[in-house]
């Protein structure tokens, strides 16, 4: 599976490591990905998310219901 957020889109981007005489060389920033699981109040099953911090934070404030819907709008989630 990719390495996206499946609530916020977040992905991989790209940049450079500079050394001290100020070399370039390409490198990726990674995003800090978790699995987890969230009881759904709804449906009372859980779900299976592969979301980033920023996600969690996202679910923590909105509700999983809220977050899940506007994920799919998005197209984030099949």
């Amino acid at each position: 599976m990719a390495k996206i957020c499946q609530i916020t889109g977040k992905t991989a981007m790209g940049g450079n490591n500079v050394s001290h005489s100020k070399r370039r060389t390409k490198r990726t920033f990674d995003v800090n990905l978790h699995t987890k699981r969230f009881f759904n109040e709804d449906t009372k099953e859980w779900v299976t998310l592969k979301v980033s911090a920023a996600g969690i934070k996202t679910i923590s404030k909105k509700g999983l219901t809220v977050a899940l819907k506007e994920a799919k709008e998005k197209g984030y989630i099949n």
